[in-house]
């Protein structure tokens, strides 16, 4: 899959391009958000007074005064209603919702319902700009990536550091990033040591401690020090720039639930349209004392009762709200659609290192024999420093008093280990097939261990051995104890370790089921088996890179560390950015709550639509009621809606 490029400047809201709106106190933001209130204000004071004029029965408000003063209160919320519902008649769109607030109270108007055809447009007007409001609100959380964009790098150029765009630093260039300010690129440490707060990025609120060598990414915010970076990625293609590409087109991707209600609306809505206008002269037919304003005022509440915009609104609000809800806490969803998959999964495949394991190997424990333990460390230490192997990386982290030894005449036994001399003494290091072929005996607990095991012999003698193992994540047991509290009772771990590893680490966890020693086509098989038993909804978490195929595969596939792997922002479907197990628990909680909002909000439209369309049909309505089951029921959703974004997410 070809990544896209992003040019973060296209980013931007086309509101914050006019209106400045990064900062909600600055005087443009603040104006702009007033402008927008003043038709409704001017509509609803005018409306105010002329029901005063009319309930004092003023003689000077009568006939041709009253039409106009109404009608001027009218325009300020009702033109661009109207020419909206014009624009989408040209484009070939009839029933839309503008088009039935349009028809609906110039019918008013018709029959002679001035101020009620003003209140239904000014109401419709209000809700339209608390929905923006809401909307705006629910996306926020996303939003508030825009603001990490770094807006400069100090890149060293000519002997000196100089201010430059981001966009026009390269690969290999060294930049410097001053107490507070924020990375503009990602790259590689040179300074000793940072303290980086990766919040924006991560959702982590505990500042990230790094050492030299280790990877920064665009976005966080440095700490403690002036430190340097060795840039890595371009700045479009920089961490934060995939970020904000993913959460962009997020939106797009609807659920199935969001495109049935769009769909049905298409269809509802004229069946309606068609439905009032039988109301206005089928009882011409059926009726002795047909009076046609009378049935006219029906039909035309029975339009604004039909008006869509509480379903077609408060439904992707309700999602907007689950994204945002997600990033705010470091889970980005690829699309509303994986919102609903994960309420859906009953099983739950993970790989093990790197996901519920740190992938980093650590000494477990050091048995010596015949030797004092930082002695017996050194010579094992003088010979694994000729080795660049992740184990001998592990050895190599143990600190030892004194001064260190030094091996000569080091040569390396394929498969079994090496070979030298340390302090005039013959010195073995290796496994357990390397002491065989040398005739050294070896300890028998040795036969019970599954972890990885360096063995060592002195002078022909077994010396000892160390257990290197790679350590469980510190929320690993609380992720699985999640997990299953989430109802999802079937977890498998598959892995490309040693079986015996991968048994024991599942074992530790309280995973009943697991495999190992398998290459990344026999996850494939085990996860497309599981899919096809018993109409399995499987998801599949991983690390992004080896996984690649099983995370394509699977239901929803879940990269861990998305943060710093182009494999997994292009193949998983939700990204855990923080690296934590846990969240697994928290984005199923997160579907779920989204899910049954949306739910929520359907009942709520359909009931009470359902209940005053009857009433409005039989004449037992009046338009007030109709604004309510319209404009009162969209307001309620909305308001539903956005309790997403207040929830506390354990």
């Amino acid at each position: 899959m070809k990544k896209k490029k992003v040019n973060l400047r296209d980013l931007k809201p086309s509101s914050e391009k006019e209106h400045n709106h990064d900062d909600g106190h600055n005087h443009s933001a603040s104006s702009y958000n007033f402008k927008v209130y003043i038709p409704a204000i001017i509509s609803f004071a005018m409306l105010i007074i002329g029901i005063i004029l009319d309930y004092f029965d003023m003689p000077f408000f009568k006939d041709g005064i009253r039409i106009i003063w109404y009608g001027a209160a009218y325009l300020p919320v009702g033109l661009p209603v109207i020419k909206e519902g014009w624009e989408s008649i040209k484009k070939g769109d009839f029933f839309t919702e503008f088009f039935l607030m349009s028809i609906a109270t110039i019918g008013a108007f018709v029959i002679g319902q001035y101020p009620e055809g003003v209140a239904v447009m000014l109401f419709y007007a209000v809700g339209e700009l608390f929905q923006s409001a809401a909307v705006n609100r629910a996306k926020g959380n996303i939003k508030a990536l825009l603001d990490v964009r770094p807006k400069e790098a100090n890149v060293f150029r000519e002997g000196d550091y100089k201010s430059v765009s981001p966009e026009v630093v390269n690969i290999g260039e060294k930049i410097q990033i001053r107490v507070g300010e924020k990375i503009p690129l990602d790259g590689i440490l040179l300074s000793e040591k940072a303290s980086l707060n990766t919040a924006a990025l991560t959702g982590e609120s505990k500042p990230d401690s790094i050492q030299k060598e280790a990877k920064v990414y665009a976005g966080s915010i440095n700490l403690e020090s002036v430190i340097e970076v060795e840039v890595t990625n371009k700045f479009e293609d920089s961490s934060i720039a995939r970020i904000l590409d993913l959460v962009q087109n997020a939106t797009a991707r609807k659920s199935k639930t969001e495109l049935f209600i769009r769909q049905f609306a298409r269809i509802y809505t004229p069946i309606v349209v068609f439905l009032a206008i039988g109301v206005t002269f089928i009882p011409y037919f059926f009726v002795d004392d047909y009076i046609f304003r009378d049935w006219l005022y029906r039909a035309l509440i029975f339009l604004v009762i039909s008006c869509p915009c509480a379903l077609v609104i408060s439904i992707p609000l309700g999602y907007f709200g689950g994204l945002g809800a997600a990033s705010k806490n470091g889970i980005l969803f690829k699309g509303a659609s994986f919102l609903d998959a994960m309420t859906k999964i009953n099983t739950l495949v993970m790989d093990k290192t790197g996901t519920v394991t740190k992938g980093v190997f650590k000494i477990k424990e050091i048995k010596a024999i015949g030797w004092k333990e930082p002695e017996f460390m050194k010579y094992l230490m003088a010979m694994e420093e000729q080795s660049t192997h992740p184990i001998a990386k592990a050895i190599m982290e143990y600190k030892a008093d004194g001064e260190d030894f030094q091996a000569t005449k080091v040569t390396e036994i394929a498969g079994k280990g090496l070979k030298g001399t340390v302090n005039g003494k013959t010195v073995l290091v290796g496994n357990k097939a390397l002491m065989i072929s040398n005739n050294i005996e070896v300890l028998s607990e040795t036969d019970s261990i599954v972890e990885s095991i360096v063995m060592v012999s002195i002078e022909g003698k077994f010396a000892g051995y160390v257990i290197i193992a790679d350590e469980l994540k510190d929320d690993a047991h609380e992720a699985i104890k999640q997990i299953r509290e989430s109802g999802i009772s079937k977890i498998i771990m598959l892995s490309g370790d040693k079986d015996s590893i991968t048994q024991q680490v599942a074992k530790e966890m309280g995973i009943d089921t697991a495999k190992g020693g398998l290459l990344p086509e026999d996850k494939l098989n085990e996860v497309e088996k599981l899919m096809s038993e018993n109409d399995g909804r499987v998801a599949f978490i991983g690390d992004g890179i080896n996984d690649a195929p099983v995370l394509a595969a699977s239901d929803v596939g879940i990269a861990m560390g998305g943060l710093g792997s182009d494999v997994a922002i292009e193949t998983a479907d939700v990204i855990i950015q923080t690296d934590q197990p846990s969240k697994i628990a928290k984005a199923i909680k997160i579907g779920r709550s989204t899910r049954s909002i949306v739910y929520q909000n359907i009942a709520l439209a359909f009931g009470v639509k359902a209940v005053v369309l009857v009433l409005g049909a039989g004449g037992l309505a009046t338009m007030w009621e109709a604004v309510f089951a319209d404009v009162g029921v969209a307001l309620l959703a909305i308001l539903n809606a956005v309790r997403l974004q207040k929830m506390k997410w354990k």
